[in-house]
């Protein structure tokens, strides 16, 4: 379980790194939308080449899919997108604060529920406690 943690950590860590990179880019192309087409091509290319080594299996159960599974790629567009586009204007940690924040609420409620076939982890007092007191400190380390 740990490589999993640090696995995330990692993720975590590249969030705000892509957002400060896709913003300055779109800003150097003078358009949100041109940067995002350029990182979704790199991200295209390099999750591709890691399928093709990984042994390129597992696209022929794609017909039999759950088409509502396919929105998670127009959710990472958003994302893209409105990072690119906000954060030169709000600033990359404004900007990932919200996210951080919208991030916290949705988990919440995906784990509460078990949306989408995850594992069920009631909201129970303490852990919403525990999500508040993360708001709390996202929300603290943006105060000057």
């Amino acid at each position: 379980m740990p490589i999993y943690a640090v696995t995330m950590l990692i993720a975590g860590i590249g969030i705000p790194v892509l957002a400060a990179l896709n913003a300055a880019l779109g800003l150097r192309l003078g358009s949100p939308y041109a940067a995002s087409v350029v990182l979704f091509a790199v991200a295209l290319t390099t999750v591709t080449v890691v399928f093709v080594l990984s042994g390129a299996k597992g696209l022929g159960g794609m017909a039999q899919a759950p088409k509502h599974l396919f929105l998670a790629g127009c959710l990472v567009a958003f994302y893209v997108l409105s990072i690119t586009y906000v954060a030169p204007k709000f600033g990359v940690g404004n900007a990932v604060f919200f996210v951080l924040l919208g991030q916290l609420i949705s988990a919440a409620a995906i784990d509460h529920f078990g949306l989408f076939g995850a594992q069920v982890s009631p909201l129970s007092l303490t852990r919403a406690a525990g999500i508040g007191l993360m708001a709390l400190g996202v929300w603290a380390t943006q105060q000057a």
